[in-house]
């Protein structure tokens, strides 16, 4: 159930500072190092590091360990580890450049969720 949990608390920490183009993907079956996966954007440096800030808290809150941050010095692409999930919250430039998702998840059915947005792409049904 900690997964699960961490994974709610995660989307919602990220939704709370108007986080966009939330995915969670489960890599269960890719990796025995994370259960999941979490991106989302940011749309300034500024945002990139409230909204991780923000996981942080709010996992630390729920009683949840920080492994580890990187990337807040420049705000572009900052990742949280807290184990069991992997957060990266890019802004989507850098988002669009490595392309996280197709490395992760491809299109087959380890994709978990797409939370709020409402980008051009999701709402034409494209991925």
């Amino acid at each position: 159930m900690k997964p699960v949990q961490l994974e709610k608390l995660v989307v919602d920490a990220l939704e709370d500072i108007k986080g966009r183009d939330i995915e969670v993907i489960n890599t269960t079956r890719l990796t025995s190092l994370f259960d999941a996966i979490v991106v989302a954007c940011g749309d300034s440096n500024r945002q990139v590091k409230a909204l991780a800030r923000n996981v942080q808290e709010k996992a630390r809150e729920g009683g949840f360990e920080v492994l580890s941050c990187e990337g807040e010095e420049a705000g572009e692409w900052v990742l949280v580890d807290l184990g069991d999930i992997v957060v990266h919250v890019m802004q989507p430039a850098i988002r669009s450049y490595y392309k996280l998702e197709e490395l992760w998840g491809g299109k087959g059915p380890e994709r978990v969720r797409r939370a709020t947005s409402g980008t051009k792409e999701a709402a034409a049904g494209k991925e």
